[in-house]
């Protein structure tokens, strides 16, 4: 059916439906129902001949994961290779058919298209991948083939009604297409990529058209996650109600540049927030990409940006949307102030990659919680840039800068420095200004940074603290914020049943979670906690430390449990770390998967309001936050560090294996991994495939073997390296 005959066919249905006869009274809901049904079956018709079967054959079984680790051990990680047919959409006559890449995440060896009305499957070929949308476009020998017409995004309407259609269900392709009926429940989604529906969309109909009651495409059905990245991204959020499309209008745009076989890449710009807050913050630029579009154009790290494209951005959420539909090679035009000047960038051409951060090492630990100008060291790592340049434990860093400019930059506390040398990459030379612990002697030396280490220090020196997290710190970002009084200390560990207070918090003063000062203070609770939230149904546990001090900043350890566990080794694990709490100042907490099976990425969104009622009620240290866990409770630690950046420095597993591609560092979001394995661990060679994936990325991963281990949790040598590694997640 050419698109002139889907036309005729349309507008000859909506002129029969104007000259039938005026319904019966009493008898309008049966015909308002019946009108819309014949409406849904027409334009789901309509469409039917450009709806495709697409068959795969060989490839991985397991998509992000590895095999199954027998009848006993954890649900399989990743996601099972489907062994049923899926969907393809038609978009050019002469035999291009566009579908979702989730259908080939499995890299088959051999594909098939079975077009409807011709009798027999037609061998297809991968020509080009949208990467940013996750679509793929397949070429079969086909000539004279029927095509979509785009619905025009600009004029997409929440609540029109939206059929998604699958070619998976009959066997015969001259039958209708199977249909979920909903509605447009969202535009402008994925930062500007996609329409979110209510309509059923899941691996039956990925690939598949949305369809608008008079014929026209909105989009092809894909699996996305507005967080997650890569071919299963959101594959967990099938049939739940919440689904994307992209639209048709933007793959005819691009359909020249894929036939010619070339794949399609974001554009990047290079650029992360200074703030996690991406809604109300302003979009002042907190870290640039080494050799990304931004630095090669002279963007500075503290530039606010204030227009793009002619476009007001008052949050980096606007940033986002007006980027995020961008592509490799596209131009974008840039205002920002630097100051007490505004300047224009009129010209800056996305990149298609950025150079992977790599983190720079001086080499020390800072004391935390002093508000004395400066950076007091805690601890000198052994052959480390610190060590060679003559730092000594109790030193006081007063200034710093590159060696080759001869300027120095006064750092008034850790975060400070921190963030100067999150701007300079391994092997620059730096000098630093330190006061000498003995005889106050002021001092200039220099130092070249190095990569971070994979050793840990066999032991760390207390105190780890000055316990003057109450104190105004110098001007500028440093610990701070009010907090209660420390609690009287009790024996034990009680088990207690409590509400979800908010009472102060945390240690930077631009944490977005940071609640309003109350003069009506609460009693902060130590010990063993069970807590339950009523509003979503999920209960979780925290152990916070009897000898808890507000004007201590403490870690915390997010604890996601082994599938089948259920919280229910909560205490255990709280005794297991009772005594590194107490001295090394740590809060344990752990969230309850729904499941019995285990942990899925949906649960994101709700465990983090668990997890940010506990940083809102306790004197947290932001650099101190990790995701821990172990089998599938270690592989939803690695989703979460990866996608909730703001929060977690650090993911500890024990058995588990990356369910996604590792996403870029982030030169102001460090994140940094301890990864243990039984080398008779089903799972060893994914879980070092895992391993070799973050390497890649340049992350530093701290990786360990257990010998004559399975899938037990830790010995003891291993469980004391990993305890000095979260109490040293803050190194310099």
């Amino acid at each position: 059916m050419t698109r002139c005959a889907v036309l005729s066919w349309l507008a000859t249905f909506a002129l029969a439906a104007l000259v039938a006869p005026p319904p019966a009274r009493g008898d309008e809901g049966k015909d308002v129902n019946a009108a819309n049904e014949r409406a849904m079956k027409a334009a789901a018709a309509a469409v039917a001949p450009m709806v495709v079967k697409i068959e795969t054959a060989g490839g991985l079984e397991v998509v992000g994961g590895g095999k199954k680790a027998g009848p006993a051990g954890p649900p399989t990680p990743g996601v099972a290779r489907g062994t049923g047919p899926t969907t393809g959409l038609v978009v050019d006559a002469d035999g291009f058919v566009i579908t979702s890449s989730f259908n080939f995440a499995n890299k088959p060896t051999d594909i098939f298209v079975t077009v409807p009305g011709r009798p027999t499957r037609l061998v297809a070929k991968v020509v080009a991948t949208d990467q940013t949308r996750m679509l793929t476009l397949l070429k079969i020998d086909a000539h004279g083939l029927p095509v979509p017409i785009a619905y025009p995004k600009a004029t997409v309407q929440v609540g029109q009604w939206a059929l998604a259609l699958g070619r998976t269900l009959d066997p015969n392709t001259d039958h209708p297409a199977s249909i979920s009926a909903g509605i447009i429940s969202a535009t402008n989604r994925l930062w500007g990529k996609g329409l979110q529906t209510d309509a059923k969309v899941s691996p039956a109909n990925y690939g598949g058209p949305l369809v608008a009651l008079d014929g026209r495409v909105f989009g092809v059905l894909v699996p996305a996650a507005p967080r997650a990245e890569g071919e299963a991204a959101g594959f967990e959020w099938y049939d739940s109600g919440i689904g994307f499309a992209i639209p048709l209008e933007d793959v005819f745009a691009k359909l020249p540049q894929l036939k010619t076989g070339a794949n399609l890449r974001r554009g990047l710009l290079g650029i992360t927030p200074q703030s996690p807050d991406v809604y109300t913050a302003q979009p002042v630029i907190g870290a640039i990409q080494p050799d990304s579009a931004a630095e090669r154009a002279g963007v500075k790290v503290g530039d606010t940006i204030l227009v793009i494209d002619g476009k007001q951005v008052p949050n980096f959420s606007a940033v986002q949307h007006i980027l995020g539909p961008k592509y490799e090679g596209d131009v974008v035009k840039l205002k920002v102030r630097r100051g007490e000047k505004e300047i224009e960038f009129s010209s800056i051409s996305l990149l298609g990659t950025s150079t992977t951060f790599v983190n720079a090492f001086l080499g020390l630990l800072p004391l935390r919680d002093d508000p004395t100008p400066g950076v007091q060291i805690r601890f000198v790592y052994p052959k480390s840039p610190a060590e060679a340049a003559g730092l000594k434990e109790g030193d006081r860093i007063t200034q710093i800068g590159r060696a080759d400019t001869k300027i120095l930059v006064p750092v008034r506390n850790r975060q400070e420095l921190s963030t100067a040398l999150a701007q300079l990459s391994p092997g620059t030379e730096i000098r630093i200004e330190v006061k000498r612990k003995e005889g106050g002697k002021v001092e200039t030396v220099t130092a070249k940074l190095t990569t971070i280490p994979d050793t840990i220090p066999e032991k760390l020196p207390l105190p780890s603290s000055a316990g003057k997290a109450m104190e105004s710190p110098p001007k500028g970002k440093g610990p701070v914020i009010p907090a209660p009084a420390p609690a009287p200390k009790k024996d034990g560990l009680p088990k207690e049943k409590s509400s979800i207070t908010t009472t102060e918090h945390v240690l930077f003063q631009d944490d977005p979670f940071a609640p309003k000062k109350d003069d009506k203070k609460e009693k902060v609770e130590t010990g063993f906690l069970t807590r339950s939230d009523d509003v979503v149904g999920r209960e979780y546990w925290v152990y916070v430390p009897d000898n808890y001090d507000a004007n201590v900043s403490h870690g915390m350890i997010v604890w996601f449990h082994a599938a089948g566990q259920g919280g229910k080794d909560g205490e255990k694990m709280a005794r297991t770390f009772r005594a590194f709490c107490e001295d090394y100042h740590f809060i344990l907490m752990g969230p309850k998967a729904q499941n019995a099976q285990g942990w899925v990425p949906s649960e994101t969104e709700v465990v983090m309001q668990d997890v940010k009622r506990v940083l809102g009620q306790y004197t947290v240290d932001r650099t101190r936050v990790v995701a821990h866990g172990m089998g599938n409770g270690g592989q939803m630690a690695f989703y979460v560090g990866f996608n909730v950046r703001d929060v977690f420095r650090g993911v500890a597993t024990v058995g588990s294996v990356l369910g996604t591609a590792p996403k870029e560092n982030v030169a102001n979001q460090p994140l940094g991994f301890f990864i243990a394995v039984g080398d008779k661990d089903p799972l060893l060679k994914d879980v070092q495939a895992s391993k070799a994936a973050l390497d890649e990325r340049r992350f530093p991963v701290v990786y360990r073997e257990l010998k004559e281990f399975g899938k037990e949790y830790l010995d003891e040598k291993t469980f004391a390296e990993l305890l000095n590694w979260f109490d040293s997640l803050d190194r310099i």
